[in-house]
């Protein structure tokens, strides 16, 4: 049977509507495309696909199922390995992992692993399949920090080990950056919901409002009767660029922008603090996070939105998915552009008073890339005299994030990097505290969700081991 070269196109809402919606943009294959596309599958006899998952799910195995027309199957073979196959199939950058490493991508284009993923997990979130059996408990408690995906991912396999799982998390909901980072366009709330619900079932705790390291401390959770911890508190302190005018009213970090529109829905006419909308926007960046902060700045009505990054379309590092479909929506790409300052006003006696300031504008200078960097980037250099102001209402920093320092600063021992990172044993996930784990965007900053979720398995790895070692 001949290979079909493309592989099975993804339909889409069309960008003249869903640039005003909140709904999700990809609608997902049929159970047509799906079986078509895993019958791409190859079945290469080393399967370089999985060594290119951060947790090795057995991907020639789900596909074969799919291709049967055992969707079930597939997802049960699928979540051996994942945690949250509905998110990952949605939100992962497949184009760099599993489907980087694909035979067919030699001659052909790489099999849509993580569509057909996303098939499945819809599939199965659909249907009204049996709750999970508790598996019997084994005696032991366990507590994780944080329920983005590196904690759900650890929650999860410990659960079906037979431990007691407790999951503190910050804020009133769970999920993490799959909620208050990620929009719902791109990822809906029910999904994750759903996957959160699934680990419940399982026997996990989940309990929200609670900050480690002010409302308790490492050590209390210890005192509670806890026997190991596992921090994926994630990387959520904002970075900015210190140039002149950013405490100007209208200038946002991602954070703050996103948290606020996906998780409190500061955009509704009652919000006691309301967020932005309308006027123009610049959005300084360009990965994954600066798409979705301009494709919502676009969806809560601005009139202009622009994507402001100091190296060309090349170096990039958004997927190319999300930069498609924000050009599609008519969002303007300024390249090879770097802000120095945010212009602004407060009153003719004061213009450049900060504080009280509102945002008019950007002034940025633009780059020329010269030699590469120590990541072998080319390093982007500033063109003399060609400085240029840009009118805007906001200016929203994407320029990546850091890991909150809270909880190093209330735990005693516990060895961090000089940029805030947890330090952790490579192999084992263990921190510098005896029984203390970490993992995810707390040990290597903004990453990807499978990736993190790989750190959260590790540690559950090695908590296990150390607990039946103890006793």
């Amino acid at each position: 049977m001949a290979i079909q070269p493309k592989r099975n196109e993804m339909p889409t809402q069309d960008p003249a509507l869903r640039a005003h919606n909140f709904e999700e943009v990809a609608l997902g294959y049929s159970e047509k495309a799906a079986i078509a596309e895993a019958s791409r599958c190859i079945h290469c006899k080393n399967a370089p696909c999985v060594s290119g998952c951060p947790v090795n799910v057995k991907i020639p195995d789900f596909l074969s199922a799919v291709k049967e027309g055992n969707f079930e199957e597939a997802y049960q073979i699928i979540s051996l390995s994942s945690s949250l196959p509905a998110v990952c199939g949605r939100v992962c950058p497949q184009e760099t992992q599993c489907e980087a490493k694909c035979t067919l991508g030699i001659k052909f284009e790489p099999l849509a692993i993580g569509r057909v993923e996303r098939f499945v997990a819809d599939r199965h979130n659909g249907s009204a399949a049996p709750a999970p059996e508790q598996p019997h408990p084994n005696g032991h408690r366990v507590a994780v920090v944080g329920s983005g995906p590196s904690g759900l991912a650890c929650a999860g396999d410990l659960a079906r080990l037979g431990y007691a799982v407790t999951v503190y998390e910050a804020l009133h909901t769970p999920g993490g950056v799959l909620v208050y980072g990620i929009p719902e366009f791109r990822l809906p709330k029910a999904i994750v919901a759903k996957e959160v619900e699934g680990l419940k079932a399982l026997g996990v705790s989940i309990q929200t409002n609670v900050v480690i390291g002010k409302t308790l401390l490492i050590d209390e959770l210890f005192e509670m009767g806890f026997e190991a911890v596992f921090i994926g508190s994630g990387a959520g302190l904002p970075n900015f660029m210190n140039i002149p005018g950013e405490s100007y009213k209208g200038v946002y970090s991602a954070n703050e922008f996103l948290t606020r529109s996906d998780l409190m829905k500061a955009y509704r006419d009652t919000a006691a603090t309301p967020i932005m909308k309308g006027g123009r926007v610049a959005v300084v960046g360009g990965g994954n996070v600066a798409m979705d902060a301009a494709r919502t700045a676009l969806r809560l009505g601005a009139e202009k939105v622009y994507i402001v990054y100091r190296r060309s379309m090349e170096e990039l590092p958004a997927r190319r998915e999300e930069v498609e479909h924000a050009m599609e929506e008519g969002i303007e790409f300024l390249l090879l552009n770097n802000p120095v300052e945010i212009l602004g006003y407060h009153n003719p006696d004061n213009p450049r008073d900060e504080k009280n300031g509102f945002v008019t504008g950007i002034r940025c200078v633009k780059m020329e890339l010269g030699a590469p960097d120590e990541r072998g980037r080319r390093r982007p250099v500033a063109i003399e005299g060609s400085e240029f102001e840009l009118a805007v209402d906001a200016v929203i920093m994407a320029i990546g994030t850091s890991p909150n320092p809270l909880i190093k600063s209330t735990t005693e021992g516990l060895e961090t990097k000089p940029w805030g990172g947890i330090v952790v044993e490579e192999a084992t996930g263990l921190t510098s505290r005896p029984a203390v784990f970490a993992g995810g965007d707390a040990v290597t900053g903004a990453a990807t969700v499978i990736s993190a979720m790989g750190a959260g398995k590790l540690a559950a790895k090695s908590i296990d081991a150390l607990l039946r070692k103890e006793n």
